[in-house]
């Protein structure tokens, strides 16, 4: 399954066409720098199948590759990263926005 991305100050990685999004992860470029995922969505074709924590992935692979924290604001997105060691290091956690690394 190819993960494409649309860069940008609101950017999306996704799944599917242009045309025919069928799983999405949408966030923004805060002013200091930091990712902000602000949501994920998966068609039910594609439910149970990994693939939002495969875009959660994407994006954190992203920001690390930029120099990016990133701040998870769409729950699903701050329970994958709340599971995974190695993903807290780069990432501020919703509930309390500080500095995790």
């Amino acid at each position: 399954m190819e993960i494409r991305h649309d860069k940008g100050i609101r950017g999306q990685f996704y799944v599917g066409d242009a045309g025919d999004r069928r799983a999405l992860l949408d966030y923004f470029v805060t002013t200091s720098g930091d990712m902000n995922i602000t949501h994920t969505e998966v068609k039910e074709e594609l439910a149970g199948q990994g693939v939002g924590k495969e875009l959660v992935t994407a994006a954190i692979e992203y920001a690390r590759s930029e120099g990016m924290k990133v701040i998870p604001t769409c729950p699903f997105a701050e329970k994958v990263i709340a599971k995974t060691a190695e993903d807290r290091k780069s990432t501020r956690l919703n509930s309390s926005h500080t500095d995790i690394s």
